[in-house]
């Protein structure tokens, strides 16, 4: 690998994804396909996925809600960006929502399912190491 320049940075590949929470402080987690051609098969993680070229995270995570769940969320915050070294090694933006709904008459495009977990059930949950540290750095910072 060589060093890391400015001038190479735009082709980072990117990517969002967003805790959507309802009124119980509930979160909703995606159960992905286990298929070894993509990032963290079998894992559950958070609806999101690449930006295209020239998208803005935002954009991104309002087109891949609607394409994978028809998911329209509510109050849309950019919270910070991590990076998924261990995975596909995009730089991620998280960003928080609130929705409500029954997760489980989304129509799923992609995954297995769509689940709401309390907070306190996350430990026993597979999740990606990069998503599981935005959810608890998230967590942490809202008012109790």
């Amino acid at each position: 690998m060589h060093s890391k320049t400015t001038t190479e940075e735009p082709t980072t590949a990117r990517g969002a994804v967003v805790i959507i929470t309802n009124r119980r402080g509930e979160l909703l987690l995606h159960l992905r396909d286990d298929i070894p051609a993509i990032a963290w098969p079998g894992h559950w993680s958070l609806l999101g996925g690449g930006c295209d070229p020239g998208e803005a995270p935002a954009a991104a995570i309002v087109r891949e809600l609607d394409e994978e769940a028809g998911l329209t969320a509510e109050s849309l915050t950019e919270l910070f960006e991590t990076r998924d070294e261990h995975g596909s090694g995009q730089i991620i933006t998280f960003f928080a929502a609130h929705w409500d709904g029954d997760e489980t008459r989304l129509p799923l495009s992609e995954g297995v399912k769509l689940q709401f977990f309390a907070p306190e059930h996350l430990d026993i949950l597979t999740i990606p190491p990069f998503i599981r540290g935005g959810i608890y750095r998230h967590l942490a910072a809202r008012p109790s």
